[in-house]
């Protein structure tokens, strides 16, 4: 399990424990944090669970895949440190981890 902290455009913060294996995503849909709404479930076809991820968990959530970065070409507002949280897998090693939510998915 891993603590991960959803902030909000607003910044209304969601703590939840996410169980390891499932995606960011997921531990958001299971949790009901308002703003991720993954339209196509987690295949990586559309850009609604877009994420900024804290920079201090860049490197332990990896780097987008070729498709994923395709897909945040559909995204809005997207930075540097945008993710889909789909594609972000939870370990143990991202407890803590801190991902914000991008204005216009509220």
């Amino acid at each position: 399990m891993a603590k991960i902290t959803y902030i909000e455009h607003d910044g209304r913060e969601h703590t939840v424990e996410v169980k390891t294996g499932l995606s960011v995503m997921e531990g958001a849909i299971r949790n009901n944090v308002p703003g991720i709404d993954a339209d196509c479930g987690g295949a990586c076809a559309c850009a609604t669970c877009h994420v900024y991820v804290d920079e201090a968990f860049a490197a332990g959530t990896g780097r987008a895949s070729a498709m994923e970065e395709s897909m945040l070409d559909f995204a809005e507002n997207v930075q540097p440190n945008s993710r889909l949280s789909c594609q972000i897998r939870v370990s143990d090693d991202l407890d803590g981890l801190i991902v914000r939510l991008p204005e216009n998915q509220h």
